[in-house]
């Protein structure tokens, strides 16, 4: 494994378990307000391009990374969707009259 290869595996374990404390904060707390849709949606596509580009050049570090990072990506999309479209409300008690 050349330098440059293993530059690229640190840059990719790096950049990608970034987004580990972001899934699991929201799979902790179910809690999506403060993440961007719009954001996450360019983010995924631009990410799938990057594993696209990775694969045609042989990259593995970048196809790697991306595929890991375009998995966790997909994930917070998928929980920003569900837990904002079926939210989860704690019952209050009903006033008594």
């Amino acid at each position: 494994m050349s330098s440059i290869e293993i530059i690229g595996y640190i840059a990719a374990v790096l950049t990608t378990s970034s987004f580990v404390p972001q899934a699991l904060q929201i799979l902790r707390t179910r809690e999506t307000k403060g993440i961007s849709l719009s954001m996450y949606v360019a983010f995924s596509a631009g990410v799938a391009l990057w594993v696209a580009y990775g694969l045609f050049n042989r990259s593995w570090p970048l196809v790697l990374a991306n595929v890991v990072t375009l998995a966790l990506a997909l994930s917070i999309l998928y929980m920003k969707w569900r837990y904002q479209s079926h939210p989860i409300v704690a019952e209050t008690p009903s006033p008594q009259a």
